[in-house]
């Protein structure tokens, strides 16, 4: 098994501790114990905790970003194509592994400063959908449900229901159509 895939395999259990067990469980033993290594195999990989949850947003992130760009890449209506790839890999395509998103819970209790990397693709992700050539107001406010929808989710505070949730995905998706 190669350097990459251990270390995701590490992410996994991570992610897997905070959105079972909760953050505070979230501990280098825990973690080793979960991926079925020695604590010194995990520190080889991260080294602190800090650096554990690191590696949970980047890695989140980053697939995250790669999924968005290949989808807008592949959209042949120019105009909208980066607000309509937000919603569908956000709706459809998000991480297939949902706990990784913990990673985003662990660092705001960890240290706040480790969510730089979802905060740039943020910026980033804003920036191309305020110049989409829709309303840039308009772009907002469908990337802010969508938001709203996958917070909810994450933070389990509220579980659209399938039928009304494809309903709201439809209704986004009509509006990053819209000439």
């Amino acid at each position: 098994m190669g350097r990459s895939s251990r270390k995701i395999e590490i992410l996994h259990a991570a992610s897997k501790i905070v959105s079972d067990q909760g953050i505070f469980n979230l501990t280098l033993e825990a973690v080793a114990k979960q991926a079925g290594i020695s604590k010194g195999g995990l520190l080889y990989h991260f080294p602190s905790k800090e650096a554990l949850v690191q590696g949970m947003v980047e890695h989140l992130a980053s697939n995250y970003q790669e999924k968005i760009s290949n989808n807008a890449e592949l959209d042949p209506v120019e105009k909208g194509r980066w607000t309509r790839s937000f919603l569908n890999v956000t709706f459809n395509q998000s991480y297939e592994n949902k706990d990784m998103n913990a990673g985003l819970l662990a660092a705001k209790a960890v240290n706040s400063d480790l969510l730089h990397p979802i905060r740039e693709a943020y910026s980033n992700w804003q920036d191309k959908i305020e110049n989409d050539g829709l309303d840039p107001v308009k772009a907002t406010i469908i990337r802010l449900a969508i938001d709203g929808i996958w917070l909810s989710e994450l933070f389990d505070i509220y579980q659209i229901e399938e039928v009304k949730k494809d309903e709201v995905y439809r209704t986004l998706k009509k509006w990053a159509e819209e000439e």
